[in-house]
């Protein structure tokens, strides 16, 4: 049974930064790609940033990129997303998943978490 935790959300400025963590209880942490995806009212879940099992190959949505930072540790089965200059529109509930293989949709993830709720006010 895969159990996933994200936490680190809140109320930020435009401009500020917040750290998410995505806590996994699966076995052989090491094996999954993570990924993280968001999703606002009224709109559908979309993909933000996803790492490899090792940490060494990372995509980002475009509008994420030179912002967002996505890493990982294995010892502590958890993956990060550092978020830098936050901008209004990534107000959304954020969540993770895991997956066996890079998929940048979330329809090929069977897996999610609560979310936790990042809203960024102007």
């Amino acid at each position: 049974q895969v159990q996933l935790v994200e936490s680190g959300g809140g109320l930020v400025q435009a401009g500020g930064s917040l750290s998410l963590s995505c806590a996994a209880s699966v076995r052989t942490f090491s094996y999954y790609f993570v990924g993280w995806f968001r999703q606002a009212p009224g709109k559908e879940r979309e993909f933000v940033a996803v790492i490899s099992g090792g940490g060494g190959t990372t995509r980002y949505t475009d509008s994420v990129k030179g912002r967002f930072s996505i890493s990982r540790d294995n010892a502590m089965k958890t993956v990060y997303l550092r978020m830098n200059s936050l901008k209004p529109e990534d107000t959304a509930v954020y969540y993770c998943s895991v997956r066996v293989g890079l998929s940048t949709d979330y329809r090929a993830y069977d897996y999610w978490g609560q979310g936790t709720q990042v809203t960024v006010s102007s």
